[in-house]
């Protein structure tokens, strides 16, 4: 492998839905990728060009730093980090199991505070780079049978904007994208049956949802913009969804 003109980009949760449809957009544009999921066959399947695909559970922080050690020997320095990697489990408080919130907080919440340091003390020193948190509208508000997944995402909202504040001066940008409901795999995580079949008749009454290209198309919308310019959140959802 050989370096690029165009910088690194790594992605977390990145072998289907967003995550995939960004590595496509980002490989598009010329960049070389390090791909993180825990199905490598289905990252190797994207056939992207220039694309380090590890199999990496991101809760392990330190599997995540030696993917990244090893993808910036080859391409140089990671520029942007897209935090995608996540779960949704569906559930009313009082009945759901108390390790499926267990969960959401490893992988939504923890997972992506640790790849955030595995690069910013190096994005610290150029005083460059990009961290891009994929969160959800369940970061902004607040939906039936959402109480733990809208608290873990609450809390992707809050770390992204303190990070945001520390770190201005020193030229790094922090940015999050808030998708309303995308038409991904995240809903069949949800093992409630009548909570799968009311999303879905949530979904339908508006006549469809966005695309995992849809996000991708802002992701990149909010990177390609000169450094000193930091689009911090976008909202995205379709027109007809109401809340």
């Amino acid at each position: 492998m050989t370096q690029s003109a165009k910088p690194l980009a790594v992605i977390t949760g990145a072998s289907s839905g967003i995550g995939a449809a960004i590595a496509r957009s980002l490989s598009n544009e010329g960049h070389p990728l390090l791909l993180l999921a825990r199905r490598a066959d289905r990252l190797e399947a994207l056939g992207l060009p220039d694309a380090m695909c590890r199999a990496v559970d991101v809760t392990d922080t330190s599997a995540v730093i030696a993917a990244i050690d090893e993808a910036e020997a080859a391409y140089g320095p990671v520029d942007l980090l897209v935090n995608n990697a996540g779960v949704m489990l569906l559930g009313a408080l009082d009945a759901q199991d108390t390790s499926e919130w267990q969960q959401m907080f490893n992988v939504n919440v923890l997972a992506l505070l640790g790849a955030t340091q595995a690069v910013l003390s190096r994005m610290k020193a150029r005083n460059l780079g990009t961290i891009m948190n994929v969160s959800s509208i369940a970061g902004k508000k607040t939906f039936p049978n959402h109480a733990a997944y809208t608290g873990s995402k609450f809390a992707v909202t809050g770390i992204t904007e303190n990070l945001r504040e520390e770190v201005a001066d020193s030229g790094v940008r922090v940015m999050a994208i808030y998708p309303g409901a995308v038409e991904t795999e995240l809903l069949s995580h949800t093992s409630d049956e009548k909570i799968v079949e009311d999303y879905e008749s949530w979904k339908n009454s508006m006549g469809g949802v966005l695309v995992a290209d849809d996000v991708a198309r802002a992701a990149i919308f909010m990177y390609v913009q000169p450094q000193g310019v930091n689009i911090r959140d976008i909202t995205i959802a379709a027109t007809r969804q109401p809340a």
